[in-house]
């Protein structure tokens, strides 16, 4: 009997052990999209974190939230099945200033803990100069003639 209970724990230890799940494998290895430094009214602030589904199960992304509302992700709507590939579409209101926003993923993913994945935006947006052609230069040194 003993030997019997021990010999079904080998097994069921075994079969978790090789079941993977989901898994969510972005392009990106660290996770993060950079802007770089973008001009005010020149990009309308649409990026794309792409993902890949390398379990064995279908992968279901249950929700996705930003830390502000500045920041508007967008999740697939259907499980993303064993070997495709999927996107996050994340659309930034492009206000002046730095961009250092976090995006949480939640999803049945087994290589992350508790199935949380953080996503990052980053850059900075910055208003163009207005030169005035009329406007007199001041810092030009006087002409000594």
């Amino acid at each position: 009997m003993k030997k019997i209970l021990f010999l079904m724990a080998v097994v069921v230890f075994n079969v978790a052990a090789f079941a993977q799940g989901a898994k969510i494998e972005f392009k990106n290895s660290d996770n993060t999209i950079d802007y770089g430094r973008v001009e005010k009214g020149s990009d309308n602030g649409i990026r794309v974190f792409e993902f890949t589904n390398t379990g064995d199960a279908p992968l279901i992304i249950t929700n996705v939230q930003s830390t502000c509302g500045c920041t508007i992700p967008t999740k697939p709507k259907e499980p993303i099945m064993p070997g495709k590939t999927g996107k996050i579409e994340v659309k930034y209101n492009m206000g002046l200033g730095p961009i250092r926003k976090t995006i949480t993923v939640e999803s049945n993913a087994t290589n992350y803990e508790g199935g949380r994945v953080a996503l990052k935006i980053k850059g900075e947006v910055f208003e163009k100069e207005i030169v005035n052609f009329m406007e007199k230069k001041k810092d030009l040194p006087a002409n000594g003639n």
